[in-house]
C-alpha cells in the first residue's frame, strides 16, 4: 500500500460536533463564571471599574476572535495556530507558534488540577493534596479518553450547573440591591464609571489583565476536523463564544460591585466574589467555592481536550514525532497516545506544588507567554491571507501605522499626546485592517507579562527552537508537512 493510501485509510477524527457543541466547549474552557476568581484583583487595578475593563477587552478579543474564526474557515485542521501561521507566512514560523502553545495548552489542565486540588483539599481537609492532585489527573485524563461526543456531553452538564449557580447569584443580588437604600440613578452607574476613582492608567492597566481571562476560546479551531461545518460554525463559534462571555461577565460583575461598593475595601481580594456572593445571600459563600471548583474542573478538562490535538495536528504535520503524536485510536477516534501525555505531564507538574517547587500563579502567568504569540501569529496570518494575498493591499502602510503605535507608546516620554495619537492610529488599524489592531493590543499585553513568565518562556522557546533547528539542520530541510485531511472524513 503506498503512503498515499495509507493516509486516507488511517483513522481519523469525527465529525460530530455541532455549533451549540463548539459553543459550549468554549464557554467550559473560558468558564461562565470567568470573572469571579479575578474580580477582586480587578477591582483593586482599575479602581472599582471592574465592569469597564471586562467590556472593553471584550471588543480587544473579538478582533482576535474574528482572525481565528476566518483563518478556521480557509484550513479546518486540528492544528489551529500553528498551521495558519505555517501556511500563511511561513513554516519554521508556524513551528515556532505551534511549541508556544504546547506551552499554553499544557500548562492549562496542569493549573487546573491545582487548583482543584487545592479547593478539594479545603472542602475535604482529611485527603491530602498528593491524593487530590492523583484524582483529578485520572479523571480528566478518562473523560477525554472516552471520545468527542462524550466530552461534549459532560462540558453540557457543566455549562447547566454553573449556569444555574449563577442564575442564583443574580436573583439573591437583585433581592440585596432593591431591598437596601442607595443614593439615586448615580448608585446604577458608578461601575462604570466612578468621576471620583476613576484614572485612566489604572483603567488600562486592569484591562490588560482582563484581556487575559478570555484566554481559552482559540481552543474552539484546535476542534475543526471534528465539527460539521467547520468553514461556517468555527468562526461562528468563536466569535459568539467571545461575546456570551463578555456580556455574562460584565453583568455578573456589574451585580458584584453595586454589592460591595469600590470603597468598600474586601477582606481578601483573591477570594473577593465568594465574600460578594456570601454578603447576597449567606449560604452563597459556598456554593460559589464550590463552583469555582466546577469551573476550572470544566476548563482543565476541556484543554486537555485542545492540547491533545494540539499535539495530534503537530505529529501528523512531523513537527513531532509521527509514530507516537500522529496516531488515532481506531475505536474511540481520539489521539489517545497525546491524551495520556498531556494528562501525565500535567499530574507530573501539579505535584512538584506539593514540594514547592511549582506554583499556581506561575503556570498562570507562564501560560499567558505562549497564547499571546499565539494571538499574534494568528492576527498576522489573518492579514497576510485576507488583507494583502486576496485583498490586494499593499501590507507597508499598515505596517508601519503598527510600528508607529508601538513606537509612541513605548517612547521614554510619552505623554497624554502622544498616547491620543497612537489611539487614532489603532483605530484607523482597526477600521482598514482588524487583524493588525488585533495584533498590536496582544502585542502590549505580551510585553507587560511578568519577567518570571519571560524567563520561564524565553526558556521554553529556546529549547523548541533548538529542537527545530537539530531536526532540519539548521531550518535548511522542511520543518512541517501541512497536508490537510479531506473534509468530508
Amino acid at each position: 500500500m503506498s503512503s498515499s493510501e495509507s493516509a486516507v485509510s488511517a483513522p481519523r477524527l469525527k465529525r460530530s460536533l455541532t455549533l451549540w457543541d463548539l459553543i459550549l466547549y468554549g464557554v467550559i474552557v473560558i468558564q461562565p463564571v470567568a470573572p469571579m476568581s479575578v474580580f477582586g484583583v480587578l477591582s483593586d487595578r482599575g479602581r472599582g471599574h471592574v465592569v469597564t475593563t471586562l467590556l472593553i477587552a471584550m471588543v480587544a478579543m473579538l478582533f482576535t476572535a474574528i482572525s481565528y474564526g476566518r483563518m478556521a474557515r480557509a484550513y479546518p485542521s486540528a492544528g489551529s495556530a500553528f498551521t495558519y501561521v505555517g501556511q500563511e507566512i511561513n513554516p519554521a514560523l508556524g513551528y515556532v507558534t505551534g511549541w508556544s502553545m504546547v506551552m499554553d495548552y499544557m500548562l492549562n489542565p496542569m493549573i487546573c488540577i491545582i487548583w482543584c486540588s487545592q479547593q478539594a483539599h479545603v472542602f475535604a481537609p482529611g485527603v491530602s493534596y498528593f491524593v487530590w492532585a492523583l484524582f483529578f489527573g485520572a479523571v480528566f485524563t478518562f473523560l477525554n479518553i472516552q471520545g468527542i461526543k462524550t466530552s461534549a456531553r459532560v462540558n453540557t452538564l457543566l455549562a447547566a450547573g454553573m449556569g444555574a449557580v449563577v442564575a442564583v447569584f443574580f436573583v439573591a443580588a437583585a433581592r440585596y440591591i432593591f431591598g437596601h437604600p442607595h443614593d439615586g440613578s448615580a448608585f446604577f452607574t458608578r461601575p462604570f464609571y466612578d468621576p471620583q476613582l476613576w484614572h485612566t492608567n489604572d483603567v488600562l492597566a486592569a484591562t490588560s489583565i482582563a484581556v487575559l481571562s478570555y484566554i481559552g476560546f482559540d481552543g474552539i479551531s484546535t476542534l475543526s476536523e471534528e465539527a460539521e461545518n467547520p468553514r461556517r460554525n468555527i468562526l461562528l463559534a468563536t466569535v459568539l463564544t467571545c461575546l456570551v462571555i463578555g456580556i455574562l461577565s460584565a453583568l455578573e460583575v456589574y451585580s458584584a460591585q453595586l454589592v460591595w461598593p469600590a470603597h468598600e475595601p474586601f477582606p481578601n481580594s483573591d477570594t473577593a466574589f465568594t465574600y460578594v456572593a456570601g454578603r447576597a445571600w449567606a449560604p452563597l459563600f459556598a456554593i460559589v467555592g464550590f463552583t469555582l471548583l466546577v469551573a476550572n474542573f470544566g476548563s482543565g478538562m476541556g484543554a486537555q481536550i485542545g492540547a491533545a490535538r494540539l499535539l495530534y495536528g503537530m505529529g501528523r504535520s512531523h513537527a513531532l514525532p509521527p509514530s507516537f503524536f500522529g496516531v488515532v485510536d481506531p475505536k474511540r477516534r481520539v489521539p489517545r497516545n497525546n491524551v495520556f501525555f498531556v494528562g501525565g505531564v500535567a499530574l507530573a507538574g501539579a505535584l512538584l506544588v506539593s514540594v514547592g517547587l511549582f506554583s499556581y500563579g506561575l503556570g498562570a502567568e507562564m501560560l499567558n507567554f505562549g497564547a499571546l504569540i499565539a494571538f499574534m501569529g494568528v492576527n498576522m496570518a489573518a492579514f497576510v491571507r485576507y488583507d494583502v494575498r486576496e485583498g490586494g493591499k499593499n501590507a507597508l502602510i499598515p505596517l508601519l501605522l503598527v510600528a508607529g503605535v508601538i513606537a509612541l507608546v513605548l517612547w521614554p516620554q510619552a505623554g497624554q499626546t502622544l498616547f491620543v495619537i497612537a489611539g487614532i492610529l489603532l483605530v484607523i488599524l482597526a477600521v482598514w485592517t482588524p487583524p493588525l489592531a488585533g495584533f498590536t493590543i496582544c502585542f502590549f499585553l505580551w510585553k507587560n507579562l511578568s519577567w518570571k513568565a519571560w524567563i520561564v518562556g524565553g526558556i521554553w522557546m529556546l529549547v523548541g527552537i533548538a529542537f527545530g533547528a537539530w531536526k532540519t539542520k539548521g531550518f535548511r530541510g522542511d520543518l512541517v508537512n501541512f497536508d490537510l485531511p479531506p473534509e468530508n472524513e
